[in-house]
Order: structure tokens, then C-alpha cells, then sequence
């Protein structure tokens, strides 16, 4: 736990002191680059840590190059095998085999060794001269990472430069603006999509469906919902809003008609809230899996789909332990016919929400005279 909160703080500050960083060291770096091998490339620093080795993605493998300062302080220079790639590409030409850091020529070590010492004689004047010390005390050190890049082939990979911190003295800067609040943040809101349930239903029921209808959700439960953010899904535990229920017989005999076979087969509808705005509070609770009261969301317009159609629109019921939807507009074009409404009515977000699709056609159900 300590060890934890020393790293938030060191976070906290580095975080203070990173536009000093950026404007003392990437100019410097770039500016060796270009003299040592008459430019086309180019460094930008990305991060900067203390102590802990930062990985980004993939592990990979360095050419280490270290530089004692003096006896007690070292410096590093870390380039990654892409980095090394992309600098021997430059120079010596593009290789007829990809770049294998294991299987590095003599000719490109001298190459690497010999930037790298060039580079120091540059960085170095960046750092305090160490003075007489007994005993190093202080072993901290500042990584600072960088991409490379060559503009051409749009490649890039990390070189790493690793300091002692003693030896530096950042400057640290301050904002002078009002701080944002914590409270505020969690008051924001993030466009998501909340799906309520699924049922299976018999082609027949589907055809005619019509507004004042029940739909139950058999794959349901009042107290689940599941949030979509993208590629984000998350089922999370809600507060019922009992106000909306309804009482009601599930019934579970045949159908009211004669039917085919076709009418008889089921499809299933699924059921969500148009684009729905959630705090990042809420949002919060939801990963924390705490139960979340999205009492303000049980108004809003709900859609009935089907193959990621929309087939109706209505509001949301609970019906016993499931939630429901009542129709109040038919989407789906009846077979032969028109759309069975008029307009779907706005979501509550212009998101491109499920009102924006293509209305499921029954005519995909309609066999005519074939059965």
C-alpha cells in the first residue's frame, strides 16, 4: 500500500513538471540526431516515469548503452529493436532481412555505440556535475521515453533515456485557473447504449403485432441491465422502478389462428433505450459493480428490434419479475403494405440510435402461396 500511494504522488508531480522535460530534452535529442546522421529523423516524448520501467504494448528487446557519470551515477540510453531498425535503415540502407537485434554486426554496435556517446556529450550538459559524496543516498532515477520515427516509412518505435534524479532539477508548473472538481467529473455524461432484455417470438405474433401490445421479456430480470460503450459490455444491477408495473397473465398456450409452419417458427427481439446520456458517476458504479439508480432513463422511448431492425418503438413495464414493452408504434413494414406508424419519435440522444435504421420488413416472412 505505501508503495502505491508514493507512486501517485510521484505521478502527481512529474505530472507538474513534464513541459519542463519536454522542452529541455527532445530538442537537445533531435538536435544530436540530426547532426550525427544529417537528419530524417525525428524524437517525441511520450512519458515520463520515476523508477518503474514503463511498457507500452508488447514487451520488446533493448540495446543498452551505459554511461557512467561517475562513480556513483550512471546514465542509460535504452533503444528498442524497432528503434534500432528504423536508425539502420537510414543509414545503412534497406536490409534484404528484417532487423534481428540478436544477430547485430559489428559495424552496427560501432553505429549505435557511437551515437549513443555522441548523445551524451549533448544530454550531459543537461545535468548537474555530481560532487563529493561519501555515500550515494539517493538511487532514484527519471526514464524518460521516446518515440523515433522516420517521416518516410511512417515508422516508429520507443528509445529510452534513463537519468539519475539527483542530478536534476526540474522546473514545475502550476495552474492558475480553478481546479476541477472531482464532484463535477462524476456529473459528466458519456452517450451509451442500455439494453433491457430479449424474448423469443413466433413469426405469426410478430406479423401482427399492434400498439397497446404487451411484448415480455422472458430473458429478463428487473433488477439487470447491461451497458454498451462501444466494445464495453457490462451487465450491472439496477433499482427496480416498481411505478411501472403493470398486472398481467403471461400467457403461454398456442396461438389465437390457424398457422403454418412458417408462422410458427421464433425469431428473437431484443429490447434497448435510445442512446441514453449516463454519468461517469453512474458509470463508475456500474464497474464497481454497485446497484445503479437509473430511474432517469425508464422514460425514455425503447425500441423493439429484430436482426438489428427496428420493428417497434413503446415504453418500458415490469410485468411480475421481467420487464416488458408496451407498443405504442409499429415500425416493421406489414407484408404488401406501408410501415405500420408514422415517424419514429426522437431519442433522447441524436446519436445515430436504432430510430436512424432501416424498419424490419415482414415480407422477408411472407411465403404467399409457396406453403
Amino acid at each position: 500500500m505505501a508503495t502505491q500511494t508514493a507512486n501517485l504522488i510521484d505521478a502527481s508531480y512529474l505530472n507538474t513538471q513534464y513541459e519542463w522535460y519536454q522542452k529541455t530534452f527532445p530538442p537537445v535529442i533531435q538536435n544530436s540526431c540530426d547532426e550525427f546522421f544529417t537528419g530524417g529523423l525525428l524524437f517525441t516524448l511520450i512519458g515520463i516515469s520515476k523508477n518503474v520501467m514503463p511498457e507500452f504494448g508488447t514487451k520488446e528487446s533493448y540495446f543498452v548503452t551505459k554511461i557512467r557519470i561517475d562513480k556513483q551515477h550512471d546514465l542509460f540510453f535504452r533503444s528498442s529493436e524497432g528503434a534500432l531498425a528504423i536508425v539502420l535503415e537510414k543509414v545503412l540502407g534497406k536490409a534484404q532481412k528484417k532487423f534481428n537485434i540478436n544477430k547485430m554486426t559489428d559495424l552496427e554496435a560501432k553505429i549505435v555505440t557511437a551515437f549513443n556517446d555522441y548523445l551524451y556529450g549533448a544530454v550531459s550538459d543537461l545535468i548537474d556535475k555530481p560532487g563529493v559524496q561519501l555515500k550515494r543516498t539517493n538511487f532514484d532515477v527519471i526514464h524518460l521515453t521516446l518515440i523515433v520515427r522516420d517521416p518516410e516509412t511512417q515508422k516508429g518505435a520507443k528509445f529510452m533515456v534513463t537519468l539519475p534524479e539527483v542530478l536534476l532539477h526540474p522546473e514545475a508548473t502550476s495552474s492558475s485557473g480553478e481546479k476541477f472538481q472531482r464532484e463535477s467529473f462524476l456529473r459528466s455524461t458519456i452517450a451509451a447504449d442500455i439494453k433491457i432484455g430479449k424474448t423469443k417470438i413466433p413469426v405469426f405474433d410478430l406479423k401482427n403485432i399492434e400498439p397497446e401490445d404487451v411484448v415480455v421479456l422472458d430473458k429478463s430480470h428487473t433488477s439487470k441491465m447491461t451497458l454498451q460503450l462501444g466494445d464495453y459490455i457490462k451487465e450491472f444491477n439496477v433499482t427496480p422502478n416498481m411505478a411501472i408495473s403493470i398486472p398481467m397473465d403471461i400467457d403461454t398456450g398456442g396461438y389465437m389462428a390457424e398457422t403454418n409452419l412458417w408462422d410458427s417458427l421464433e425469431v428473437e427481439m431484443s429490447a434497448q433505450f435510445d442512446k441514453t446520456l449516463i454519468t461517469l458517476g453512474n458509470l463508475k458504479s456500474i464497474e464497481e459493480n454497485a446497484v445503479v439508480d437509473v430511474a432517469s432513463v425508464y422514460d425514455n422511448n425503447v425500441t423493439l428490434s429484430v436482426e438489428g431492425k427496428p420493428v417497434a418503438y413503446g415504453e418500458l413495464v415490469i410485468v411480475n419479475d421481467k420487464y416488458g414493452v408496451k407498443i405504442k408504434e409499429v415500425l416493421a413494414v406489414k407484408p404488401g403494405g406501408n410501415e405500420g406508424g408514422a415517424a419514429a419519435p426522437d431519442s433522447s440522444v441524436d446519436a445515430g440510435g436504432a430510430g436512424a435504421e432501416e424498419s424490419f420488413d415482414m415480407d422477408d416472412f411472407d411465403l404467399g402461396d409457396d406453403i
